[in-house]
């Protein structure tokens, strides 16, 4: 039952979500990659950090946590959910052995930040992307954004976060 469930709950989602997109643009057919942040957002490389991460398994990857000005305040005061311009960015890089540190240790036991691998957005407006929670998520890989298929990944998984604004990072002052 639960396995006939979900898929039937995620049909309504996605069906309800091009309506709106389609009524919202006066259009019945609306391309539904509007949901998805298309562009990256400019001075992201300026934002404050707001915590590190380490994805294991297939990901094997550090990354760089960062906000804007809006995502900070918010994180620093505990406020949630985040208000509409907070923008938090994921700069991902591949998990390095780091034969030079290695050396030094005189085992293998430091790994950093290897080549880029891809830069992540999640951006609040809760009208924009109401249908995903109120937040846009992108994906970008040398500058190109992600696939249709790749980015309908986003959203069901951080729909499982919702104490937290479907945010998963937590702030590392």
């Amino acid at each position: 039952m639960k396995k006939i469930v979900l898929p039937v709950i995620t049909f309504a989602a996605v069906a309800g979500v091009v309506t709106c997109i389609g009524t919202a643009f006066g259009e019945a057919n609306h391309d539904a990659k509007t949901i998805f942040v298309e562009k990256i957002p400019p001075g992201y490389r300026d934002w404050r950090l707001i915590s590190v991460a380490h994805e294991e398994g297939n990901l094997n990857s550090f990354a760089a946590v960062l906000g804007n000005d809006i995502a900070i305040k918010a994180y620093r005061e505990g406020k949630l959910p985040f208000p509409d311009g907070a923008i938090i960015a994921a700069l991902h890089y591949s998990h390095t052995p780091s034969e030079e540190n290695n050396k030094v240790f005189g085992r293998s036991q430091s790994f950093v930040p290897g080549a880029p691998t891809n830069i992540q957005f999640m951006v609040k407006d809760s009208k924009k992307y109401a249908a995903t929670g109120g937040w846009g998520f992108a994906h970008f890989k040398d500058g190109k954004p992600g696939d249709e298929a790749l980015m309908n990944t986003c959203f069901p998984c951080h729909d499982q976060a919702k104490g937290s604004d479907l945010v998963f990072t937590r702030y590392a002052p």
